[in-house]
């Protein structure tokens, strides 16, 4: 069963479908949900003196309800075989935790982007509410927020450049295969966080899944220590240019939108 949860995307570049199955990641997922289970916590490789109660798992349990977190193993230029693991989007407002794969955009230059604006929406926010419903004010003052909060996503995603296994580089939003604009929270799954890490760091996946973990969400679609595909919406339509190159029998030239990065 959960051989078959794999992550998979076309990729427009060398025209093919690329999966990654479960693999060798299965036994070290099932090995960190006991460890999630056992500690109650994600901070599981810091010192017991040192555990932030910002990652306990009752964050999970609460109002935010449950997340997902994956597990990737792979083969090192030796060929020696380790784990990655990695939380889906940010835990409890924090983007990093001791022990797991980063996100793959830079957190401070998201946050140089992101916070200015945020908080100007805010403000308006603020100044909407002052206001009385039949003021004509409100209107202006809504569709000012709305343009900022667009321009904003845009500035944020041009700030996400993956990486495959061809060693090439590419604008997320042109990475992207979906109809209309990118869904919110793309490239913050567990998926594109793992194998964004093995691409930069010369690591061959051998294996990835994710499963869900906390509260059971409201639309009874995740439950705690099930095993899902990566979803569909945000992931399968980048995911195929960032598996591109893991295939020996893919290595056709990319289309002239993505760039060799040679750092």
């Amino acid at each position: 069963m959960p051989d078959t949860v794999t992550c998979s995307g076309y990729c427009s570049a060398c025209g093919h479908v690329h999966v990654l199955r479960a693999g060798e990641a299965l036994a070290p997922a099932y090995e960190l949900i006991g460890r999630l289970r056992e500690k109650g916590r994600i901070d599981l490789d810091v010192p017991e003196a040192e555990v932030d109660p910002r990652f306990s798992v009752d964050y999970l349990n609460g109002p935010a309800r449950g997340q997902m977190f994956g597990v990737l193993a792979y083969r090192d230029a030796q060929g020696l075989a380790g784990v990655l693991k990695a939380f889906s989007c940010q835990y409890n407002a924090s983007w990093l935790v001791p022990g797991w794969v980063p996100p793959v955009v830079d957190v401070e230059a998201f946050a140089s982007v992101h916070d200015p604006v945020e908080r100007r929406i805010k403000a308006l926010g603020r100044e909407i509410d002052a206001l009385p419903q039949d003021d004509s004010g409100r209107l202006a003052l809504k569709q000012e927020r709305k343009t900022l909060a667009q321009r904003n996503m845009k500035e944020l995603h041009a700030l996400y450049q993956l990486r495959n296994f061809r060693g090439l580089t590419s604008p997320m939003s042109e990475a992207f295969l979906g109809a209309g604009g990118l869904p919110t929270g793309t490239g913050d799954c567990c998926a594109p966080k793992l194998l964004q890490y093995a691409a930069l760091h010369g690591l061959t996946p051998t294996g990835l899944v994710e499963f869900y973990w906390g509260r059971e969400n409201s639309s009874g679609t995740r439950i705690q220590g099930e095993f899902y595909p990566a979803c569909a919406e945000r992931c399968a339509p980048i995911l195929g240019f960032m598996l591109c190159g893991l295939d020996e029998d893919d290595r056709s030239s990319c289309d002239s939108h993505v760039t060799t990065d040679k750092r």
